[in-house]
């Protein structure tokens, strides 16, 4: 099947379906490099004599440059289309991913994480923005539905993959598994995707951006839904990064069994998403109007 762009008006030579895997797959980057190494957290405060909060810093470093990065790349991908962008992001993920393998100290490591996620956030930003190109917004909304479907079932999988990984090979082959997911792709991008969008010269008019968000960050409405948003993830991060402690150190769970208490979690996540989802389709149907 040939998808075909309305908006710019030309035929996509890929097929419906291997658009969404690829696009529902680097959409969970995030949810790999922040999970995937959470079994080993504990056991990185021996190997680099650290504290505990020292190793938190790891996941902090990655939120913060994972919510950085996202300001910055909607310019950029409307100034230079989809695909160069994706490619160097997925390049500099799976390179930060090696550094992290590499890391010879807690510092290093933190360091590496804010890079890596500089990375992962772009992959995201890039798979919806090539969603909204190539289909409907009927289509788009059925879409983006499996993409969340996809971050959701990520925090299941993800911490069971690393717990394993982690206790029969170690930390540091975690990030090589996760370098080695980000070349994969990389390859797919380049040789499999094409791009999806017309560039505009102007979007990278510095006035113009800036006056972009000055509207957002003075509209009520979205300020509230931005705020309740942002207050749900941050009780959300906080148990992520509590949790390896609590469960692997306090109750003594083995690391390779750690995913799948975690993943329970995920799962009562995915499960009530999708009771809402649900739940708003219900109340919007003729009859119930």
């Amino acid at each position: 099947m040939i998808v075909r762009n309305e908006e710019t008006a030309y035929e996509l030579p890929i097929r419906k379906l291997e658009l969404i895997i690829i696009t529902g797959a680097i959409s969970a980057f995030a949810s790999l490099s922040i999970d995937t190494y959470l079994p080993a957290l504990p056991s990185l405060e021996h190997v680099f004599s650290a504290t505990s909060t020292q190793v938190q810093l790891t996941l902090a470093s990655f939120f913060v440059a994972f919510a950085m990065g996202q300001v910055v790349y909607g310019p950029i991908i409307d100034r230079f289309g989809r695909k160069r962008p994706l490619c160097a992001a997925l390049l500099l993920y799976a390179t930060a991913s090696a550094g992290c393998a590499l890391a010879g100290s807690i510092g290093t490591l933190v360091m590496m994480r804010f890079v890596q996620a500089l990375g992962a956030c772009a992959d995201g930003v890039i798979a919806r923005a090539i969603v909204r190109d190539c289909f409907d917004a009927h289509e788009t909304a059925r879409i983006f539905s499996l993409l969340i479907l996809v971050t959701g079932l990520s925090p299941m999988l993800a911490p069971i993959l690393g717990g394993y990984v982690f206790v029969s090979f170690g930390w540091r082959a975690i990030f090589w598994l996760l370098s080695l997911i980000g070349m994969i792709f990389f390859a797919g991008v380049l040789f499999r995707l094409p791009e999806t969008f017309h560039v505009d010269a102007n979007a990278l008019k510095l006035r113009e951006i800036l006056t972009g968000y000055g509207r957002l960050l003075v509209n009520p409405r979205y300020m509230g839904y931005a705020l309740a948003g942002a207050f749900c993830v941050a009780g959300m991060f906080a148990y992520i990064a509590g949790s390896p402690f609590v469960f692997i150190e306090l109750f003594h769970i083995m690391p390779s069994h750690f995913g799948w208490i975690f993943g329970m979690n995920a799962f009562g996540f995915v499960v009530v998403q999708r009771a809402v989802g649900a739940a708003i389709r219900s109340r919007d149907t003729p009859q119930n109007r």
